[in-house]
């Protein structure tokens, strides 16, 4: 009988990790569907490659000569001016002569993997450069770094290339820098409109600077401008937020992202909650209610939905980036504290930038480790390709990998009757209350496939969501 197997795997499960992979049974889903958000991105861990192995691994990728397909670049630039409560992605303050040198070894990176194989294999269809905050380097620096990537990458005619950001760098020197010399989409860290909430969390600038600079970027006319936002910030209450989704509809961008607030156990924001310094940040429960309240005012005019965080306003956003490493896509890397995945083998590089600069000037990639995906990865991409477009089509994964897929059938049934998702002819869609924990469903899906193709059954649960 269909489903049997999935239902013995469910009931071998202790009461708590049952209550982890499939939820509760809440009268408010939207709230309370599941105990808590469990992981940041959904993936089941591969098995460490050891640290022996790891430039001879790197080697033999580069050396592949692949049908051509589509993929994307990651470089990491690992410095920012100000460290922001929220953010744990910070690395090192701002220094011009140790970004000068950083930028040297990046650039000797992308020459070293410049004439192999697997790069002239085909295009990169995208790049992008995120951080720590890449629009912090000095218009000099930023046009090397730049003018390597066109040279060292070999880039699909159509390519998008993304420069990350902040507010305070956008000044025509820094603008005229990036646009002059390759970038066309620029993602800006707003986070929020509100002085107030933004100022808590260590951004400075006022509501009427962020429009007049997004105004400055955009008239330029050379580049899609992307804001991110994030809900559940402490003083950041309802009105705050409708407040914040508002302005979306006359600010000058082309696209926005909504990100849930996640606070890290120990984290520095957390530690300002504790002492009193900040006020509580919103609980899972009431980031719940804002997302709701967002879906539903962008859903009423004109923005297109591309994923269940982010929204176009304009046809000029693409998303190529975001889309294509979403779906499993390789992403090569560069830059100290870089991740990504190459012909089934996850890497991240040094985040040290002094251990960095040392491997470069030795010839090797600085790896720091290295994981080879399990043998069922393609169907994960699949999965979560699906689900990050709000659906999951069972037939279409059964099709590619084998009827086991269609055990899932009895999770998805108890998901509807909780009014997570509503099951179609042909497909399943989540709800707006599926849509806000689909992260937690991402993972129970993956666990259960892994259980079911590999024998191979476990509970992720990640230290976020510090907040309740």
């Amino acid at each position: 009988m269909r489903g049997s197997r999935l239902k013995q795997i469910l009931e071998n499960m202790s009461p708590e990790q049952y209550a982890l992979t499939v939820g509760t049974a809440a009268e408010e889903s939207l709230a309370e569907a599941f105990v808590k958000r469990r992981v940041v991105h959904a993936g089941v861990r591969g098995k460490p490659i050891m640290p022996g192995e790891w430039q001879a691994t790197w080697q033999s990728l580069l050396r592949q000569n692949i049908e051509p397909q589509q993929r994307v670049a990651y470089i990491h630039i690992p410095f920012c001016r100000h460290r922001c409560l929220y953010c744990g992605f910070f690395q090192n303050y701002s220094a011009a002569e140790l970004e000068a040198v950083y930028i040297d070894h990046l650039i000797k990176e992308l020459q070293m993997s410049r004439d192999s194989a697997y790069l002239a294999s085909g295009p990169v269809n995208a790049v992008f450069i995120g951080g720590g905050t890449p629009s912090t380097l000095a218009p000099q620096q930023v046009a090397r770094l730049l003018d390597a990537i066109r040279d060292c990458l070999p880039l699909a005619n159509d390519y998008e290339l993304t420069l990350e950001g902040r507010v305070n760098d956008l000044v025509p020197a820094k603008i005229e820098a990036w646009l002059d010399h390759g970038v066309n989409r620029v993602s800006i860290g707003v986070q929020s409109f509100n002085p107030e909430v933004r100022q808590g969390v260590g951004r400075l600038d006022d509501t009427q600077t962020i429009l007049k600079r997004l105004e400055l970027l955009t008239s330029y006319n050379q580049a899609a401008v992307i804001i991110d936002l994030i809900y559940g910030l402490p003083n950041q209450t309802n009105q705050v937020w409708a407040n914040d989704i508002n302005l979306l509809k006359t600010a000058a961008i082309d696209g926005m992202d909504l990100y849930q607030l996640n606070i890290y156990e120990d984290s520095a924001l957390q530690q300002a909650i504790n002492s009193g310094k900040l006020p509580p940040a919103a609980t899972t429960a009431q980031q719940a209610r804002m997302f709701a309240a967002a879906e539903a005012e962008l859903s009423a005019h004109v923005f297109s939905r591309l994923s269940i965080c982010h929204w176009r306003k304009t046809n000029r956003e693409r998303s190529i980036y975001n889309t294509l490493t979403k779906a499993g896509h390789s992403v090569i890397p560069f830059g100290a504290g870089a991740g990504g995945n190459i012909g089934g083998v996850a890497m991240f590089l040094n985040r040290d930038v002094g251990n960095y600069i040392k491997s470069i000037e030795q010839g090797y990639k600085p790896v720091a480790g290295m994981l080879l995906q399990p043998a069922d990865s393609g169907l994960h991409n699949m999965v979560i390709g699906q689900l990050e477009r709000g659906f999951l089509q069972l037939s279409a994964l059964a099709a590619c990998y084998g009827p086991a897929v269609l055990e899932l059938e009895s999770l998805l049934e108890i998901w509807q009757g909780r009014g997570l998702l509503e099951i179609g002819p042909s497909v399943a869609r989540l709800t707006v209350a599926g849509q806000f924990w689909y992260m937690n469903i991402a993972q129970s899906v993956l666990e259960c496939l892994h259980a079911l193709l590999d024998g191979e059954h476990s509970v992720e649960v990640q230290p976020i969501a510090a907040q309740g």
